[in-house]
C-alpha cells in the first residue's frame, strides 16, 4: 500500500461541515468537522481504488484571499 499527504479544507455551510482535498477535486460532509473530514478520507480511497494513475498537485502554504468580483 501506498501513502500520500494530502492537504485539505474543511468550513461550516449551513448545519454541516464541507471537507475538500486541494490536490483532487474530491469533497465530503458531515455534522462535524471530524466526521466530515473521516468522510474524505473514504471518498478518496474510493477514488484511489480505481484510478489507474495517480498523481497529486502538490499544494505548499495554501492561503485564503478575499476577492471581489463583478458581475450581471
Amino acid at each position: 500500500m501506498k501513502k500520500i499527504s494530502l492537504k485539505s479544507l474543511v468550513w461550516k455551510e449551513g448545519k454541516y461541515y464541507v471537507s475538500r482535498a486541494l490536490s483532487l477535486d474530491i469533497s465530503s460532509f458531515g455534522k462535524t468537522r471530524r466526521e466530515a473530514l473521516k468522510n474524505l478520507v473514504e471518498a478518496i480511497e474510493l477514488y484511489l481504488e480505481n484510478a489507474p494513475k495517480f498523481k497529486a498537485v502538490k499544494i505548499s502554504r495554501p492561503s485564503i484571499v478575499d476577492s471581489v468580483v463583478t458581475y450581471a
